[in-house]
């Protein structure tokens, strides 16, 4: 066989593999952000003309979120924003509409605790939706209904206050057991320390007793062997 034939063979097939693996990739990229952002991702390939590009806006907010200095809510914290919610929810049965304004005021003040950006209502969905997927279309629903609060029926206003209840109690808990499982085990791991010292204490103790039962012994011995001589 002629060496350029070999050489063609050998760019084809590199080629080839080049190919292939681009497209595994493409797809291991595919279902992992298919996974990530849920219906986020089906949402922004029909809203783009270029699934690529889809893919690429998606993969552009998770390295945004990374950046993010997003923290969990104190438990001081959970307990004043739950109060919080209870008195708009009270609102709501004499001033709807107000009610609905405040509800999103208070989901955005616990957005900016959280550590979440609140320069503006479009890219509070983006930042959300890397780790709030499941919950987003509420809050776009809420958001609609609010943005229309004046001219809304009491249903709609009702339902909107429901669909924020459900993104605010998603961002109200959220990493909360991750902080409860910290503090457990940092608790258990002082507790085992404080166990390790005290079983270290008692073997001390215990070698302490050993010792000196050993040295009576040794002092009492020549004593017996000197009494039998005599």
């Amino acid at each position: 066989m002629p060496t350029w034939l070999i050489v063609v063979i050998v760019i084809v097939a590199i080629a080839v593999l080049g190919a292939v693996i681009w497209l595994v990739t493409q797809e291991m990229q595919r279902k992992r952000l298919q996974q990530r952002f849920g219906p986020e991702y089906d949402r922004a390939v029909k809203e783009s003309d270029n699934p690529r590009a889809a893919q690429r806006e998606l993969a552009e907010r998770e390295r945004r979120h990374k950046e993010l200095d997003i923290r969990p809510l104190s438990a001081s914290a959970r307990e004043r924003y739950t109060q919080e919610w209870a008195q708009v929810q009270e609102k709501f049965v004499d001033q709807p509409a107000a009610a609905v304004s405040d509800a999103d005021r208070l989901l955005v003040g616990l957005m900016g605790e959280r550590g979440y950006p609140t320069e503006g209502y479009e890219q509070q969905v983006a930042d959300l939706s890397v780790r709030h997927a499941k919950t987003l279309e509420h809050y776009r629903a809420a958001h609609t209904t609010q943005q229309k609060r004046d001219g809304a029926s009491t249903e709609d206003l009702r339902d909107a206050m429901v669909r924020y209840r459900t993104v605010f109690e998603d961002l109200l808990t959220d990493g909360a057991d991750d902080e409860r499982h910290d503090h457990h085990d940092r608790r258990n791991g002082h507790d085992r320390t404080e166990h390790d010292r005290d079983r270290a204490d008692e073997a001390r103790d215990d070698d302490r007793h050993e010792t000196g039962q050993h040295e009576r012994q040794a002092s009492a011995q020549p004593r017996t062997e000197w009494n039998g001589g005599r």
